[in-house]
């Protein structure tokens, strides 16, 4: 989970990036990543729910 201070939750491309990233660190020592979700002023995104992970 992060926040966008811009307000705007929608994913950038460095955001999506980033959570295959994790993914792929996380996965060898076994942790599963089951969402990533941003914050920001107008609702917040997951990019699980918008199928980007």
């Amino acid at each position: 989970m992060h926040n966008h201070r811009s307000g705007d939750p929608t994913p950038s491309q460095a955001d999506i990036q980033m959570t295959e990233a994790i993914i792929d660190i996380a996965a060898p020592p076994g942790v599963s990543v089951h969402h990533q979700i941003i914050v920001g002023k107008n609702g917040h995104a997951s990019l699980r729910g918008l199928k980007l992970m």
